[in-house]
């Protein structure tokens, strides 16, 4: 009688309800801002540099700016959330970011064009994280999973829709209008997050944690910069790369001796890594951002180098796996309420496996019909995985630590994707210098992912230390 009486009960907690999910909505359309731009952003770079008839060295900082604008404040998400609320700090941010688009439009030289796109990730940087911890708080750990994968999906397609809408701005308007369209689009998610977003009270008190943002937000910094080096073919030999790597790794060692002093109250808490499910679950969340970002750069890569697709092309061909996340986000809530967390994600992961096997054999030339379906498969494992593996996060830790786990998850997540993508591009390009002397360019995106095979399969390792059920 007192497990219907308990089955009775969890059935409510299990029902989003509609106040929710229209939390969830508006908070991802701000996220959906920050990824869409990224990628827009990235098919304009030629005619930036066309106009202000800049070098492409120079230019290529309006994509690295932003992302180390986006290490820079990562780290202040669970400070800035307690000390002035959430909603306050989520509605500032993409205020600052339609800003700083509105003044990227409207630059004069690649130099300001720089300076404001710093300033617009400086404003994108903190959406993601605090945008998860309001909907986690919101949902409650019961229904975390569920959200994760309804609201996670229009995610999944902007990315993939970037390329044809930059195009189409480009090609009918100019390059500015790229950054323009996030202006109304801004505006909107203000209107809406004014009126549906619950107001957060500041817990005030906490002081910032200077000296442990002196170290964090620089050798975040410091580390992302240097990998993103090697994609503009540099390698570890370098001191371009291998320098900033290891300032960086020695700016964040310094931080996480200061964060660990007793008495310490640390911008980023590294003391919840002391509890075994978060530590799990945030080294699988590293993992899968290493095996997701570095494969959605080799990809594209891959369809234009080693079979002479145009960018357009390319991201068109990369569709099929955003409708197997798509998918996969539909049904993973309720596949991970009835499976566990566990089981769902290790699923997942076998299944990104299985679907990158067909391009490890980039060299024997694979069908594009092979291709694709092996895309899909991809995406449908990708997608199993990361919603369980944020609901992973979420509940390893108290509703007051939410906001730190955001913080600490998405900082993490963007290192091992940094990491990853840093990895396999020396694998590449050191694959194609051994090539020229025989061999085939397709042959060396062939091991590169064979690479990227071998980082799914260390995914594992962590993932099979999770949780199996949800907690209560």
């Amino acid at each position: 009688m007192s497990t219907t009486v308990r089955a009775t009960a969890a059935q409510p907690s299990d029902r989003l309800e509609p106040a929710v999910i229209r939390i969830g909505v508006v908070l991802v359309l701000g996220t959906i801002l920050a990824v869409l731009d990224s990628t827009v952003v990235n098919v304009g770079i030629e005619a930036i540099r066309s106009d202000f008839g800049s070098s492409l060295a120079t230019v290529q900082w309006i994509s690295t700016g932003y992302l180390l604008a986006f290490a820079l404040v990562a780290p202040i998400s669970g400070w800035a959330t307690n000390r002035f609320g959430a909603k306050q700090v989520w509605m500032a941010s993409v205020a600052c970011f339609v800003l700083a688009s509105a003044l990227c439009g409207l630059a004069w030289s690649a130099t300001s064009l720089i300076v404001f796109r710093v300033l617009q990730g400086l404003g994108g940087g903190l959406i993601q994280p605090i945008g998860q911890s309001m909907i986690a708080q919101a949902a409650g750990p019961q229904r975390i999973g569920r959200v994760m994968s309804l609201l996670i999906i229009p995610l999944t397609f902007a990315p993939a829709l970037g390329p044809g809408i930059g195009g189409v701005l480009i090609g009918l308007l100019s390059w500015q209008w790229i950054f323009y369209v996030n202006v109304p689009l801004g505006a909107l998610t203000l209107l809406l997050a004014a009126w549906v977003l619950p107001r957060s009270t500041p817990e005030g008190g906490q002081k910032l944690d200077v000296l442990g943002l002196l170290l964090i937000s620089p050798g975040l910094a410091a580390l992302v910069y240097g990998f993103a080096e090697t994609g503009n073919g540099h390698g570890f030999a370098d001191t371009v790369v291998h320098a900033p790597v290891a300032i960086g790794a020695l700016l964040l060692i310094a931080y996480a001796v200061h964060a660990l002093r007793p008495g310490a109250a640390p911008v980023l808490d590294l003391r919840l890594f002391a509890r075994r499910a978060f530590s799990n679950a945030v080294l699988t969340s590293f993992l899968v951002g290493a095996a997701l970002f570095s494969s959605m750069f080799m990809l594209p890569l891959y369809y234009q180098q080693a079979r002479g697709q145009d960018a357009l092309h390319a991201g068109l061909l990369l569709i099929p796996q955003d409708l197997g996340i798509a998918v996969a986000m539909f049904f993973a809530g309720r596949l991970t309420g009835r499976l566990g967390l566990r089981t769902v994600i290790l699923v997942g992961v076998a299944l990104s496996m299985a679907g990158t096997l067909a391009y490890t054999q980039a060299g024997e030339a694979p069908s594009e019909l092979l291709l694709a379906i092996g895309l899909f498969v991809r995406g449908l494992g990708l997608g199993a995985a990361m919603s369980p593996m944020i609901t992973a996060v979420f509940q390893s830790v108290e509703p007051h630590q939410m906001p730190q786990a955001a913080g600490i998850n998405n900082v993490v997540h963007r290192i091992g994707g940094s990491l990853g993508t840093a990895t396999l591009v020396i694998v590449l390009q050191h694959q194609i210098a051994r090539q020229h002397s025989g061999g085939s360019v397709a042959d060396s995106f062939g091991t590169a992912f064979w690479w990227a095979l071998a980082i799914s399969v260390l995914t594992l390792i962590p993932a099979l230390a999770l949780p199996g059920r949800a907690r209560d």
